[in-house]
Order: structure tokens, then sequence, then C-alpha cells
């Protein structure tokens, strides 16, 4: 069997995910890796049994080829981003990318460019289009009359890594981690038309219950407006000690509410029946096997969240930061 080879950039938390994902794949092959953290990298080079190891990307980049390395996975930190995406572009070697895929939306467009440019396949991580959860939903609110209320959160504590502290590094809540639920309501709602968003700070103490440098949003909330009289708020909050909330997104139509619980559950209730369905995927599996599928067969379909579309979940995030910080409702240039 001929095996995708596929090389790694970043050996951090979440690339694990896609680590343990990969060595499931008979038909995968984790060729090289790249990791500035030592302990990551041998860790890493250990569990994959990568035969080349770079200490940075720029190594990897510098000495693998399309000859060597059929795709890459890309997982780095928010504000790592600098030139790993544009000499992939440059090489012709796709790649799978973590999200948020920058915090710079002046590179992020130089690489969407590229890519349209090298007609390159591409995904991101927006792990929940792959949720079979998710996929019920897209599926059972067209059967229904257009309009309604949608109530989104992701709602806890604050992360541990290093870069949730500031939001000139994480982007926010919103950007960082809600940008999945931010995206399910693209992927559900079409293009949003506006946001309105509020934030608040002064709950969390930084050098108490965050690092002495804290300086993000404790909680946010957003209002955006859809075609078809969709409109959904979205709510954000880190401030939360020990205790969560039911998260996630709550869809009430006119004959019928879809609850989703995040990740866990969708509850389902119409007028005679109420039905409680567990997920039943694991959702980043499915969406590596899709990429993995993408490059072997050259279908992009395989692929739900290229990077061009994800583009547009991170500039609605950013928009939604504006409103923040500006207190204007933010309005989107409707798709011809």
């Amino acid at each position: 069997m001929e095996k995708i080879r596929v090389g790694l950039i970043g050996c951090g938390g979440r690339q694990r995910v896609h680590i343990n994902a990969l060595l499931q794949m008979e038909d995968v092959e984790i060729a090289a890796l790249a990791e500035p953290i030592e302990e990551r990298r041998i860790s890493a080079a250990d569990a994959t049994g990568a035969k080349r190891i770079y200490k940075n990307h720029t190594e990897l980049l510098d000495k693998e080829s399309k000859d060597s390395l059929d795709a890459l996975f890309i997982s780095v930190e928010p504000t790592a981003h600098d030139d790993m995406e544009l000499r992939a572009i440059e090489m012709g070697i796709p790649f799978m990318v973590e999200k948020p895929m920058t915090l710079d939306l002046d590179l992020a467009d130089k690489i969407a460019a590229g890519i349209r440019k090298k007609n390159l396949i591409t995904a991101v991580g927006f792990q929940d289009r792959y949720l079979d959860l998710i996929q019920m939903m897209k599926e059972e609110i067209p059967r229904h009359k257009a309009g309604g209320i949608i109530r989104g959160s992701w709602i806890g504590g604050i992360p541990g890594v290093w870069w949730w502290q500031k939001k000139s590094t994480c982007g926010g809540q919103l950007v960082e981690q809600n940008i999945h639920l931010l995206d399910g309501l693209r992927y559900l709602f079409g293009e949003p038309l506006s946001v309105y968003a509020v934030n608040a700070t002064g709950i969390v103490e930084p050098g108490v219950d965050a690092s002495p440098e804290y300086d993000t949003d404790d909680y946010s909330i957003c209002l955006f407006r859809f075609k078809n009289n969709f409109t959904a708020s979205l709510a954000s909050g880190c401030y939360c000690k020990g205790i969560q909330p039911h998260n996630g997104l709550l869809v009430i139509l006119n004959d019928i509410i879809l609850d989703y619980r995040l990740r866990n559950n969708l509850i389902i209730k119409t007028k005679n029946k109420t039905v409680d369905i567990m997920r039943g995927n694991d959702q980043t599996f499915d969406l590596d096997r899709a990429f993995i599928d993408a490059v072997k067969t050259g279908d992009r379909s395989l692929v739900r969240s290229p990077y061009e579309d994800a583009l547009k979940s991170l500039k609605v995030g950013f928009a939604a930061n504006r409103s923040m910080e500006t207190g204007e409702v933010i309005y989107f240039e409707e798709e011809e």
C-alpha cells in the first residue's frame, strides 16, 4: 500500500490529537517532524517513528520537499505563524492547519491568494464540521420553516496555555476558542449580515485568577444577524472556576428545538417527542481522514473547511472584536 508521507510542524497538545488519529491510518506514514521544545520533539519522534527530526519548521522546510512529503500538519500557537504556510504553498505541499490560522489577517489573505494560485488542497481544524451531531442539524434545519433564535455559548475557565493570557497573543476567547461555534453558525446558517458585540473585564483578577499579564476579555456576547430571519447570540466566557454550564448551540425553530450540547449530545424536541442522541464519531479523526483522502484522490470536496472558507470565520471573529472596541454594528458585504 502506497502511504501518504506526512510532516508535522509543532508537536504540542493539539498536534498530539492529530498524531493519535494519523497513527490509526494504515495508509499514512509520519515521516518528519519539527518542534523547538526538545522534550516534545523526542516524545513525538518516539510515538510516531519519524526518522527525520528538526528543531524548527525552517529546518524542516529547508531540507524536505514535495518529493519527500505529501502533506503537512501545522499545529502551532496563534502568533507563531510566519512563513510556514507560504513556503508550503511555494513547495506545492498540501497542508492542514489548526485554528486560529494566524492573528495577522494580511498574512492570511496572502496565504489564501497563494493557495488559489497553486490550486492547493488545504484544510483547517474546524473539527465540528465533521461531527455527526452537527451534520444532523445541517440536514434537519432546512426541513422546517426558516427563521428563529439561536443561543450559543462556550463558557468556562482559563485554559493553561500561555497565549491565552493576552488578547494580543490569542485574539480573545471568541477568536481562539469559540471560533468553533462561530464557524458552526456559518456552516448551518450561511454568511452573517452583521454583528454587534460587547465585552467585559474586571471579573478575572490578573496575578490572582490568572497570570499577571492577563488582559483579555472575561466574557463577550455577540449578536449575529443572518438571512431568512435567523438571529444568533454567541457568548464566550473564561471567568468560571470549577463549574461550567451546558455549552453549545440551542436552535429554536417554529416546530422543533435542536439543543446541541458541545461535542456530547443533541436533544431534539418536537410537540410529540424528545430524542437524545449521543455523539457517535471522533470528529478530529474524520477531519484528518477527509484531508488525507483529498490528498490521495485530488477530490478537494472531501474537505469541509478549506483555508479560504475558514478565513471567513476568522474575519468574522475579528469583526466582532472590532465591534467590542468601537461599539458599532459591523455589516458584512453580501456575496453575489
